[in-house]
């Protein structure tokens, strides 16, 4: 269905290509996973599907793509529009009006379908993503979780032959993203629906995909050599990948043939790694804190209200000097909420914030953020300057550090891996990586207190690895962090502390191992792996592991 052949592209004023000689072929009614580093290309390879690439984009392309019978390069998306439905990772990027039946309705008044026909289409995929609820919301009220469900719907609801996806799933807790895998799987299986989609967090996708396309990394020298896709089923490639989820790299540590893809494959190799006669397992002993860090930010009793709907209620919680905070819950519990009462982006209806025992009640948000650096759900929204270099110097103007950086930029850039990039342009960049230019500018003054919402959103595996190694550094200097996260992987190799929302209300306030071992939804996989250890990540399995002694 799909042929890319000795497809080569290379962006506008690019010294090099993204895509070199890319040949790949995929076939109707496959569901497919597209994987790779932040910035190979994996977001441009989607895009020559439906002609965005070269016809939005410009840009040098030769090769051929053939899609469903379609050229995209001749036709356009004009005519692709109608074959391959596309759902952006940015979802807002794609959203037309204000209300989510009315953004579902769009496309098809569009294409003037009867309206009996378009009543029924709408109902359908409003009741496939769980929308029928926000049917009536403006879009501006909804969590980031719930504007990506939108947006999948509006796609859907034109009845494309192939359903592209570009990270869908990036803004959403574990429980919303299997709802949506689990929909597009129905679609893929019960009508044949093609999906192609690309993500970071392998192990939400991997049990489910039929091929698992490996996107590596071109040379820095460019155009030297072509681009050697790997394409095939995922046990075949995954040997070959560096970047895995937990439960692949501890298969792969540990021998584990035929390589696990879900959680239930593992267990029974889980067990006859604990279980081998006159051996015992070093379980995680959690030894209680004895001195309490000092604390930076205190919240007390804080409540919040959008439109008579309680957001936050009596919400308490503390940062400690050199402690990073997880704040973790499904969509719209009130996560983002919060981080924007504490910058004074809102203004709570009852509690107090203060920060080093000062209260910031009544500060504007311009002064609150030249203490607190605070990195929004978009990246977008801190990015205005001309180069990835200028990003950093503007924030250090405005903090009048210009001339006695608290951090070199350029060190701080090549621990971000964005030293290639210091004369791009922002917003040309990928999602990840635009994520990372943005961490940057709001690190750069290396601020007492750092509030991250989603910050790995875009990021691959080692990307994110470095970025804890970093907000590590920087914790050992006496910084707090505040993580709003989906990432439960993420959560469990980096925080010290998790706090769970649940409408607006804290559930649970603990260490990584109390909180993430209680909640099923919530859970490493390294743990529901090996439940009652403690173990929460690979590193943690291997310790607990090696420790096995003959009795």
């Amino acid at each position: 269905m799909i042929h890319f052949d000795h497809l080569t592209y290379t962006y506008p004023g690019s010294p090099r290509p993204v895509l070199n000689g890319v040949t790949l072929h995929i076939a109707e009614g496959e569901l497919v996973l597209v994987a790779g580093p932040s910035g190979v290309g994996k977001s441009t390879l989607l895009r020559c599907l439906d002609g965005l690439v070269p016809h939005f984009t410009g840009g040098t392309l030769s090769g051929r793509i053939l899609v469903a019978g379609h050229d995209p390069v001749a036709e356009g998306p004009q005519v692709l529009s109608r074959v391959v439905g596309f759902v952006f990772q940015d979802p807002e990027a794609q959203f037309v009006v204000d209300q989510v039946e009315d953004e579902v309705a769009f496309a098809l008044e569009n294409a003037a379908i009867p309206r009996t026909e378009m009543r029924a289409r709408v109902e359908e995929v409003l009741n496939l993503l769980d929308l029928v609820p926000l049917r009536d919301r403006r879009l501006d009220t909804l969590s980031g979780g719930e504007m990506q469900r939108v947006a999948i719907a509006a796609a859907l609801a034109l009845r494309p032959r192939i359903l592209v996806l570009d990270e869908p799933t990036s803004q959403l807790d574990p429980r919303s993203a299997e709802e949506v895998l689990q929909a597009l799987l129905r679609l893929n299986r019960d009508i044949g629906l093609t999906v192609i989609l690309s993500e970071h967090r392998l192990e939400r996708i991997l049990p489910h995909v039929d091929r698992l396309v490996y996107m590596p990394l071109l040379s820095p020298r460019g155009s030297g050599s072509t681009q050697a896709v790997l394409s095939g089923p995922p046990r075949r490639i995954l040997p070959q990948m560096d970047l895995t989820p937990p439960l692949v790299t501890l298969g792969k540590e540990l021998g584990w043939e035929p390589l696990p893809l879900t959680v239930e494959e593992g267990r029974q190799f889980a067990q006859d790694a604990v279980s081998g006669p006159g051996f015992q397992v070093s379980r995680l002993d959690l030894k209680p804190e004895t001195v309490k860090p000092e604390t930076i930010l205190q919240v007390d009793g804080i409540s919040f209200v959008y439109d008579n709907t309680p957001a936050l209620t009596d919400v308490t919680l503390s940062v400690g000097q050199g402690e990073l905070v997880a704040l973790m819950g499904r969509n719209g519990s009130g996560k983002t909420t919060l981080l924007k009462c504490i910058v004074g982006l809102l203004r709570p209806e009852r509690g107090e914030i203060a920060l080093m025992r000062e209260s910031l009640a009544g500060q504007e948000t311009a002064d609150i953020c030249k203490r607190i650096g605070y990195l929004p759900q978009e990246p977008d929204d801190l990015l205005f300057a001309d180069t990835v270099a200028d990003e950093m110097e503007v924030t250090l103007r405005n903090h009048g550090l210009v001339d006695d950086p608290p951090i070199a930029p350029a060190d701080l850039l090549a621990r971000l891996d964005l030293s290639d990039l210091v004369r791009s342009y922002p917003r040309d960049l990928s999602v990840g990586q635009r994520q990372r230019v943005a961490l940057g500018a709001v690190t750069v003054t290396h601020p007492r207190l750092l509030l991250l919402d989603e910050p790995t959103r875009g990021m691959d595996y080692p990307a994110k690895r470095e970025m804890i190694r970093l907000l590590q550094d920087w914790q050992v200097e006496g910084m707090g962090v505040l993580l709003v996260t989906h990432d439960v992987e993420l959560a469990a190799q980096a925080a010290d502390r998790i706090v769970l929302l649940d409408r607006g209300q804290i559930i649970a306030d603990g260490h990584p191992a109390e909180v993430l071992t209680a909640s099923s939804f919530f859970a490493p996989q390294v743990t529901q792996l090996f439940p009652g250890t403690g173990w929460l990540t690979v590193r943690d399995a291997l310790a607990g592991l090696r420790a096995v002694t003959p009795r």
